[in-house]
């Protein structure tokens, strides 16, 4: 469907308030695009705050498709494309889904739910992951599926962007009334203002470091409760999570805490000896429906409720987003217009 184009003074300043995942991605596409943006961010170039500095960074469309509505998945699959041509270093070797035998039945309902996996013997699961040899009977393998860390690509996003011409402004909240042109509102749970219905869901994560474990490619294994996953990070590192609990405190619990630990051990016994680098959690601005949300107001476009899919839909979003103002699509399971 086509709207009416934004287009009415060429190519407008842009202003994109947040940094995060959203954000960036959003000021990088229009920056190549050869708009004049400028991303403002409230906090500093750590971005400790940021709910991206606590995420997982997978790109993994398709195990999403056990729990997410098919949007998800269509956006998920079209970042995957988007993060192959403008992060071309991003690694796609997969991620692997395991479960012990007490946990068979949610193996096999995940195999339902979900497409474009491979089922793995124990032979092929050692091949693939040495670490894992003759602990999983079964595995389902997604190859086309990747992962990122979040505290280093988005400083690379940011690199990115002023590289294509972009300026980037940390410790900058401007209003709303002080923007020339068009803004573009990524501010997360801090839209709120804007979005009263907006709430946030807590995620917690573990960072262990060891040497005696080797994994290529994030590995999900099935809890009654939750899906919890180890991805492997720089230095001998892995990020352990992630809860997915209604309340919106940055604490982590004891029984979150068990979880995960007893999770991540229950892969690899020698994660017991691992030493905790890192305990902590990020809100994840969430609307009711859990889907991704584009609201057009005249100047004013609102890019949020991203949940717990930031890396996987940042770029699919940002790309709407532009084929709106430079030509007027509209996708209707995404956006909406005043």
């Amino acid at each position: 469907m086509l709207h009416k184009t934004w287009d009415r003074r060429g190519t407008p300043p842009i202003a994109v308030i947040g940094a995060g995942i959203a954000g960036a991605w959003q000021a990088l596409l229009f920056a190549k695009a050869g708009h004049e943006v400028t991303l403002h961010e409230r906090d500093n170039d750590a971005m400790t705050q940021a709910t991206s500095h606590w995420a997982g960074g997978m790109l993994a469309p398709w195990c999403e498709s056990e729990v997410s509505e098919p949007l998800v998945t269509r956006l998920g699959l079209r970042s995957l494309a988007l993060w192959r041509e403008h992060a071309p270093d991003t690694p796609f070797n997969g991620s692997l889904v395991v479960a012990h035998p007490r946990d068979r039945s949610d193996f096999e309902r995940f195999a339902r739910m979900t497409s474009g996996h491979q089922r793995l013997q124990r032979d092929d699961v050692s091949k693939l992951e040495p670490s894992l040899d003759g602990r999983f009977r079964e595995a389902l393998f997604f190859p086309d599926e990747g992962h990122v860390e979040p505290r280093r690509v988005l400083p690379e996003l940011h690199a990115r962007i002023r590289a294509a011409g972009g300026r980037i402004e940390f410790g900058s909240a401007p209003e709303t009334t002080h923007i020339d042109g068009l803004e573009i509102d990524c501010r997360g749970l801090a839209a709120r203002d804007a979005f009263p219905d907006l709430r946030g869901v807590k995620g917690e994560e573990i960072i262990v470091e060891t040497d005696e474990i080797v994994l290529s490619r994030p590995i999900r294994i099935l809890h009654p409760r939750w899906p919890l996953y180890i991805i492997p990070r720089e230095r001998n590192r892995f990020m352990i999570g992630a809860t997915s609990i209604e309340r919106e405190d940055d604490g982590v619990s004891v029984r979150s805490t068990l979880e995960l630990l007893s999770a991540a051990y229950a892969v690899h016994p020698a994660f017991g000896e691992a030493r905790i680098v890192e305990i902590g959690a990020g809100l994840r601005p969430a609307f009711p429906d859990n889907l991704p949300r584009i609201a057009i107001d005249k100047d004013h476009i609102a890019v949020n409720g991203l949940y717990r899919h930031g890396f996987l839909l940042a770029p699919a979003l940002a790309e709407l987003t532009l084929g709106y103002v430079a030509r007027g699509e509209i996708d209707n399971e995404v956006m909406q217009c005043k």
